[in-house]
């Protein structure tokens, strides 16, 4: 079994799951890891047994490097990722895939003409009660859906943005609670709704204004083709980060997603579907445990020659989401929002 060479560019909070998921995939070697800090660079080197780079391009002609994964701030995913996937790499970026849907677009073009694959981190989708909600619905085992929600609240102090110069700024993050803390329930709400017809949310900076050119709270309603409504709430401006919770009606049943366990409700009876998974995520324990399960299956897809799911078609539709209910909010008309005009 031939050894698929990695590396990681950003060293920051989360490379560290990227870093132990490919410790455990057999045929796999993280060979390098990059960041701007040599400092930061040098101790993840340390602490991963390989290379340390400070300038990424030193990957673009490494034979030995195949895969890449961007752990980077939201406005240097897609001129890494057009670049690596030009030089022939497989791109797997954090999300959100890109800092605004224009240049998630750049990159959904270099990857359609790339050797390599782009995929998108979307650890959610991977989780048991996501696993377990999809599942239903494609059987339709509790008949049609009719209405869903998802709400986020979580906090993010002071210090969370003073210490990373990039976080909260519409320049180098893309927006605030939206595109970093809920994108992941946006885009399971999309993923579980089907194709969107319109969206209308606003934005508010409620906690931090002092602090943040971004959004800390947002709402929305998303009307659904198939005319479902969901319905979204997510902050930043709370004391706790809280396990976020789902719900989704069907004509036979509730499926309730409540500190991360699944249940289900029907005829006035409440059955436990899943529970948590047993151990360490490796990471803050609100991410859930969908990371190590999601870079394997990428693995999986690049050594077995299979177009990986999560592609950038995929990414970029939670980015279109977020960008209509900013749009929506900043119209404040009421009236649909982008795409979905």
């Amino acid at each position: 079994m031939n050894t698929i060479g990695a590396a990681i560019i950003g060293c920051g909070a989360i490379a560290p799951l990227h870093a132990r998921a490919i410790a455990s995939i057999d045929d796999a070697r993280l060979l390098a890891v990059v960041d701007s800090d040599p400092v930061q660079a040098a101790q993840s080197a340390q602490d991963y047994g390989c290379e340390a780079l400070t300038d990424y391009r030193e990957l673009l002609e490494r034979a030995d490097i195949g895969i890449v994964h961007l752990c980077t701030p939201h406005h240097l995913h897609a001129g890494m990722a057009v670049e690596l996937l030009k030089a022939g790499k497989h791109v797997l970026t954090e999300k959100p895939m890109a800092l605004d849907v224009p240049s998630a677009r750049l990159m959904q073009a270099a990857a359609d003409q790339a050797e390599g694959q782009l995929g998108v981190v979307f650890q959610n989708r991977y989780n048991d009660p996501s696993v377990r909600i999809r599942t239903m619905i494609d059987s339709g085992e509790l008949g049609a859906l009719i209405c869903m929600k998802g709400v986020v609240t979580w906090t993010r102090s002071e210090d969370y943005y003073k210490n990373s110069s990039w976080r909260g700024r519409w320049a180098t993050e893309g927006g605030g609670v939206l595109i970093n803390q809920t994108i992941h329930t946006l885009d399971l709400l999309q993923w579980f709704g089907g194709e969107i017809s319109s969206v209308k949310g606003s934005v508010t900076t409620d906690v931090l204004n002092d602090v943040i050119e971004v959004e800390d709270s947002a709402h929305a309603c998303i009307s659904f083709k198939n005319k479902v409504r969901g319905l979204f709430y997510g902050t930043n401006a709370y004391g706790v980060n809280s396990p976020v919770e789902l719900e989704l009606v069907f004509e036979q049943g509730t499926l309730l997603q409540r500190r991360d366990c699944l249940y289900l409700l029907k005829d006035g009876q409440e059955t436990l579907l899943s529970e948590p998974a047993t151990g360490s995520t490796g990471g803050k324990s609100y991410w859930g445990t969908g990371h190590s399960r999601l870079i394997h299956d990428f693995y999986a897809h690049i050594r077995d020659g299979r177009k990986f799911w999560i592609d950038a078609a995929e990414g970029i539709k939670a980015l279109e989401l977020i960008d209509g209910i900013y749009k929506s909010s900043a119209s404040r008309t009421g009236l649909l929002a982008g795409q979905y005009v």
